[in-house]
């Protein structure tokens, strides 16, 4: 054997690639792999929240995604072609998300926003005087079942950690039937978004005439700066609710299909478009099927998302999927962060605000 056959021969390969030769090493040819090291975030005290997704940048998993999630929300923001749809899912609202969102539809981020009923009844019973209270999960000594049973006995209604005395609902029956639903009842059958526009109107002429501190709120913000607001699921609320009870002994009702045309025409006559989705359910599926009746897609998508893609539902669907369906250009930027929106969507918002301003 000769030490030519010992070793391999003249072109052993040692590492799957291009190996070494006179010239030094070579690095493997690799192609789906691309040379860019992970940093790591440098945090310090002072420092502003814009600063702070920069350095997520440097690092990985969801603290990349976040940063990403910051890039792809400003340049859509920034566009002043492009037209933004936000849908707001979950508890946002009662969870102290309110003024977030309010402020994103005042200062002209948001062209149209889709939501649920829920989200409206909470943010019309603050503007109205309600105020949603800090709790707990459960009591010292007793277990999860006791304390809701006693919550139930003092009348009180627990989303998680906050808490909502229920007499705030009989303001919130009140406020409709004396305010909201005797204008639409003169004009029959309405359309959903008709009856979100009358409860923006309400509120803000009810926190003004009652001098309430609270912020008149996500409707009414929306109502002043003419942003129509959608709620394809109305009637799973205390809103949509009431709605029924009163159409029972009134002229007043809504047409589910009438929002269609206005919603696909705003998508249709966008030149770019955009959708920032908080949480998952029926607002997230309204706002995108939307591009199913266009001849264009989504541009740019954010989502913010607990649920996972693993169980096939809608909620922790990811964008990438929904290009499959035509939702979502092909060359869309698009990212979804993994987390708790009560979280995330107000450091994404103080980021990209920041960026904004500069």
């Amino acid at each position: 054997m000769t030490d030519e056959d010992a070793d391999g021969g003249e072109d052993h390969d040692t590492g799957g690639g291009d190996g070494h030769d006179e010239g030094g090493y070579h690095e493997p040819h690799r192609e789906a792999f691309d040379h860019d090291p992970l940093g790591h975030a440098q945090i310090r005290g002072g420092m502003s929240v814009g600063e702070l997704t920069d350095q997520l940048g440097n690092a990985g998993i969801g603290a990349a995604s976040v940063h990403e999630a910051v890039d792809v929300t400003h340049e859509m923001l920034a566009d002043e072609d492009c037209t933004v749809f936000c849908s707001l899912a979950g508890a946002m609202v009662p969870t102290g998300m309110r003024a977030v969102v309010a402020d994103l539809i005042r200062d002209g981020y948001v062209d149209a926003l889709v939501t649920t009923g829920a989200n409206l009844t909470h943010d019309a019973i603050e503007a109205i005087g309600g105020k949603h209270h800090h709790g707990h999960e459960g009591q010292d000594g007793k277990s999860r079942r006791e304390h809701d049973e006693q919550l139930r006995d003092e009348e009180v209604d627990r989303i998680y950690n906050v808490y909502l005395p229920q007499e705030h609902f009989a303001l919130f029956e009140s406020h409709l039937r004396e305010e909201v639903f005797p204008p639409l009842d003169a004009e029959g059958t309405v359309s959903i978004q008709r009856l979100t526009e009358e409860l923006g109107r309400a509120n803000t002429e009810v926190n003004e005439r009652e001098g309430i501190a609270e912020d008149a709120g996500v409707a009414a913000a929306a109502y002043e700066a003419d942003v129509p607001i959608y709620c394809p699921a109305v009637q799973d609320s205390v809103l949509g609710l009431q709605a029924w009870m009163y159409s029972q002994t009134a002229d007043f009702s809504l047409d589910a299909l009438a929002d269609m045309t206005p919603l696909t025409d705003l998508a249709y006559e966008a030149d770019t478009a955009g959708c920032l989705l908080v949480g998952g359910g029926v607002p997230k599926n309204f706002t995108l099927q939307t591009m199913l009746v266009t001849p264009g897609a989504y541009d740019y998508g954010v989502q913010i998302t607990m649920d996972s893609e693993a169980t096939g539902g809608l909620s922790g669907a990811t964008l990438d999927e929904a290009r499959s369906w035509g939702k979502l250009e092909k060359d869309a930027r698009n990212v979804t962060v993994l987390g708790d929106a009560t979280v995330y969507l107000p450091l994404l918002v103080a980021a990209v605000r920041e960026k904004l301003e500069e």
